[in-house]
């Protein structure tokens, strides 16, 4: 393609993010990332910005391909570090491209993109992922990847599952990819893939709201910025999912560790007493959820995006949570700590 037409890609792309950054059913909070292939340069969203911003700010990174790609095909641990490929002439912000660049490159496509999509994430905790989404993608190439750490364990497994021709990725505890060679192609594969893959959530009650303002009390929390995000709590099935553990990366990042579920009788102050600590949230069965006072924009958008996953899972199903050894990869993780540093002054 010629200079002027990657250029009129590249804004194409940033639109098409901006929209997707809108959908709190498609991604939340800093999730999410979309990618354009220009020449050797890659065009992808900056790590800790918001899908939702593409328009407004400059959030694309452009990113050396070449010396990449050999990074991830030598195993070097330098393409967990993608800022080190980032061409500093274009990158005028200074920002670091996104952790999840080498999924990107290595995808063959020049438009990609990763979503955290509910739909597919409730499918994606479950055991019986593969066998599920193969009734639902039949004719469709895609392949199916289990659980890596995002980065460059991410890249690798991908590598091992890709196979000539496919377009799609369901990624185990995690998202969505999907990819094609122009962002008009992209769009319409994203709409038809998650179409295949959705499933109604199951109807819950309101939140108990005068229940909740008394337990609060003048312990500092408050309620959630999204009223859906009470549904986690007030749905028995959602509740039990959600206090076995962590079930996707964003959670571990945003939140925490798994999900504190109050035990009856306790308010606020009763469960960081027995916590040791004060959660960024709290599950007060059947009646809701409390925030503290302090949670991020971002921690708010993910407390949500677990009521509208854990609504949509097989109540009968197996889920894989991600293990204590997972959790800690994540939490000490260099990359991580970068995006939490983003998200608190965000806030």
């Amino acid at each position: 393609m010629t200079i002027n037409a990657d250029a009129q890609e590249l804004a194409a792309l940033r639109s098409l993010s901006a929209s997707i950054g809108r959908d709190p059913h498609l991604t939340q909070a800093a999730g999410g990332n979309t990618s354009l292939k220009a020449g050797d340069t890659l065009w992808i969203k900056a790590s800790g910005t918001w899908l939702k911003d593409a328009l407004a700010e400059d959030i694309m990174v452009p990113v050396a391909i070449p010396p990449l790609i050999r990074a991830v095909e030598q195993r070097d641990p330098a393409a967990d570090q993608p800022q080190g490929f980032a061409v500093e002439a274009l990158n005028a912000r200074k920002l670091r491209p996104s952790i999840e660049t080498t999924v990107h490159a290595l995808m063959p496509q020049r438009v990609v993109l990763h979503v955290h999509c509910v739909d597919t994430i409730s499918l994606a905790l479950q055991a019986d992922c593969e066998a599920q989404v193969a009734k639902r993608l039949d004719g469709l190439e895609w392949a199916y990847v289990p659980y890596r750490r995002p980065g460059l364990p991410l890249a690798q497994g991908i590598a091992e599952r890709l196979r000539p021709g496919v377009d799609v990725l369901i990624l185990a505890n995690h998202g969505l990819v999907v990819a094609a060679e122009t962002v008009a192609g992209a769009e319409a594969l994203l709409r038809r893939v998650t179409r295949f893959l959705a499933r109604p959530p199951r109807k819950v009650a309101e939140p108990n709201l005068v229940a909740l303002t008394a337990l609060i009390g003048r312990s500092g929390y408050r309620l959630p910025a999204d009223v859906e995000a009470h549904a986690v709590a007030i749905d028995p099935e959602s509740c039990r999912m959600a206090s076995g553990g962590s079930l996707y990366p964003d959670h571990v990042i945003f939140l925490g560790q798994g999900s504190v579920v109050a035990r009856p009788g306790e308010d606020v102050m009763r469960v960081t007493e027995r916590c040791g600590t004060a959660p960024v949230a709290i599950l007060f069965p059947g009646l809701g959820v409390l925030m503290r006072g302090d949670a991020s924009a971002g921690a708010n958008a993910m407390q949500r995006c677990l009521a509208d996953v854990t609504a949509r899972v097989d109540v009968a199903a197996k889920l894989n949570y991600l293990t204590a050894a997972e959790n800690d990869e994540l939490i000490n993780w260099d990359a991580e700590q970068y995006r939490q540093k983003l998200n608190a002054a965000g806030n």
